[in-house]
């Protein structure tokens, strides 16, 4: 095989706060990055030493070309980084005030990765790649739900292990209602399954009035809800494994046959939270595609979360595989 991973879904040019701590009406100066769950994942992973690929869609402008520029310089295949004509490269804005007040700001009118076809897909050739890695922001509109739920059917025939991470995003779906009722239609194609309490909680919504999203954080919502039969839902779907991350405190993996294992974080002071999910997810798939087990697997996501969280931006300060095996044997070890 050629490549390790393939990931799926949205990218953009992220443009973080250079001012930490100010409020987003006081922000001077901006840095730029490249962002989007599948992208910042994709470059996590190949730092660590995987080679991945991504599909996505970009506009026939200078954000896509930064985009793909970007992509291309961290080694990342952009073979499947489609030109979507009569779309606009997405841009999404970020504020960073420490502790938990991290505003951002979506530009996706007309997002080009919302814009994935059936026929782009038939162009990857599914035996190139160990794993793929679906994130739930792409079920979200047609075509690309359609294209992104054919493209895991092909993957899943050539015995590709199928990672999802939920990747709840309230604001880019028309009914948060419709994010639960589409990914549990998808779950029974997936092997491994990653998100936060509240993604979990989010795929159990019956209520909108159930979300609340303060300061326009809305990688981090408050959702009501039952997390424990959210939990037993999403393992009676067929999945291997269900990894729930709780912030600092690690991460808890449940399987379902019933056990469940608890695997701490790595306590570190926090910048900006913003990627340290995709930073997560990196660090797990790199271990399991090294054969490791699930408690050093994700030892090692947690610590690429805990890595992110202190730093300014997301996979542009994705650590290396050395990087990382430092910071975990400065922290204690596996």
């Amino acid at each position: 095989m050629k490549f390790d991973l393939l990931t799926f879904g949205r990218a953009s040019i992220d443009l973080y706060s250079k001012n930490i701590g100010a409020e987003f009406n006081d922000i001077k100066e901006l840095t730029t990055a490249i962002g989007g769950s599948p992208v910042n994942i994709s470059v996590g992973a190949q730092r660590l030493g995987l080679k991945t690929s991504i599909v996505t869609g970009v506009g026939n402008d200078p954000v896509g070309g930064f985009i793909t520029h970007t992509l291309k310089q961290e080694n990342v295949d952009v073979s499947h980084v489609n030109i979507i004509r009569d779309t606009t490269s997405t841009a999404v804005v970020c504020g960073i005030v420490p502790p938990d007040k991290f505003p951002l700001v979506f530009y996706r009118d007309k997002a080009p990765d919302n814009y994935l076809t059936i026929d782009m897909v038939n162009t990857i050739d599914f035996d190139q790649y160990k794993s793929f890695l679906m994130t739930g922001t792409a079920l979200s509109v047609e075509p690309t739900r359609s294209a992104a739920i054919y493209a895991t059917e092909k993957a899943r025939t050539k015995g590709t292990t199928i990672f999802l991470d939920i990747d709840f995003r309230a604001n880019l779906w028309h009914d948060v209602r419709a994010f639960g009722v589409t990914l549990r239609q998808y779950l029974p194609l997936c092997d491994i399954v990653m998100g936060t309490e509240e993604e979990l909680l989010a795929m159990g919504l019956t209520d909108s009035d159930q979300v609340t999203i303060k300061d326009s954080a809305i990688s981090s919502p408050t959702i009501e809800g039952d997390i424990n039969g959210v939990i037993k839902q999403v393992l009676s779907s067929g999945i291997k494994l269900l990894l729930v991350k709780t912030g600092s405190k690690g991460v808890t993996a449940y399987y379902p046959d019933g056990k469940t294992e608890d695997i701490p974080g790595f306590p570190v002071e926090v910048v900006n939270v913003l990627g340290a999910g995709d930073a997560f997810a990196s660090g797990f798939i790199y271990g399991y595609l090294q054969n490791w087990d699930t408690y050093q697997s994700a030892r090692l996501a947690n610590a690429c979360g805990a890595w992110i969280v202190t730093r300014q931006g997301c996979s542009n300060y994705a650590p290396t595989y050395e990087e990382i095996i430092q910071f975990i044997t400065d922290k204690g070890g596996f």
